[in-house]
């Protein structure tokens, strides 16, 4: 590692013509982390994803990934820097069974990396995110969970450290979402994975990460713990009347540091 992030971001920006969508965004995310993106819509908050995992080129700004500069390159080149990420709206093959989809994730950017062991095959990627019982069936006969999942499962298809997964949670019942939470968790410690996890709901994610990134109209406004991101004077004020942005102050925000999942080696959390 020699001390870089696994992955960073320095004052990018990415504009569409006249329109800001990210505005000189700098965060950098060390081993282990467990990180929430939090915003209404229109925040920039996929469009930063995009950036992060090569989707977007920046107009300005660096990216790096294990302190290498990344800025402009295609998403293969992030991919076999070890960045993986899903989709608001899961990019499976519908014609594919489970398996196979999880089998073109590894041939198209599988490799070997320390500690992937449970990554070894398909089969071992099917059962991590809970889908052996369907590895037959084709990925259109799947539930849109099941199929949230199976798009995790060929992220992780290709070994990364780094996990960007971008509202995987939307549409999922309350039950689907607290098992979803606490899988991307147990990913995040069984695999030793960087995880940034984008969701429209805030509550959803205070309740389950370390660290969050608040974004507002392009910009990050705040970078902390959930507990002091609910009592940001900044956030709370950018977010007042908004319904699907209710950050509260009862059970989410009152965790207490031995409640929150804890990662054995974690780095610190880097510039802001």
């Amino acid at each position: 590692m020699n001390g870089h992030p696994l992955l960073e971001a320095r004052a990018v920006t990415v504009r569409f013509g006249g329109l800001t969508a990210v505005d000189e965004v700098s965060a950098a995310f060390a081993p282990g982390e467990l990180v929430g993106i939090i915003g209404p819509n229109g925040a920039g908050k996929t469009t930063f994803f995009n950036a992060l995992s090569g989707v977007a080129r920046p107009t300005s700004g660096e990216l790096f990934a294990l302190g290498e500069r990344l800025t402009g390159e295609t998403p293969q080149r992030f991919a076999c820097r070890g960045v993986a990420r899903t989709f608001q709206t899961p990019r499976v093959f519908p014609g594919l069974s489970a398996a196979a989809n999880v089998d073109f994730g590894l041939e198209f950017a599988g490799r070997r990396r320390a500690g992937a062991w449970l990554l070894k095959d398909g089969a071992s990627i099917l059962a991590l995110v809970e889908l052996s019982a369907a590895a037959a069936l084709p990925a259109a006969a799947l539930t849109p969970s099941q199929q949230r999942l199976l798009e995790i499962g060929m992220a992780l298809a290709t070994r990364p450290r780094v996990l960007l997964l971008d509202e995987v949670a939307a549409g999922l019942t309350e039950s689907e979402v607290e098992a979803m939470a606490r899988l991307i968790r147990r990913l995040r410690d069984e695999l030793d994975l960087t995880v940034i996890w984008i969701e429209h709901a805030a509550t959803t994610l205070l309740a389950h990460v370390e660290r969050v990134l608040v974004l507002h109209e392009g910009r990050k406004i705040a970078d902390g713990t959930p507990a002091e991101i609910v009592r940001n004077a900044e956030v709370v004020e950018a977010y007042l009347g908004d319904s699907e942005f209710a950050l509260e102050t009862g059970p989410a925000a009152e965790l207490a540091p031995d409640e929150r999942p804890r990662h054995a080696g974690r780095g610190p959390a880097g510039p802001a």
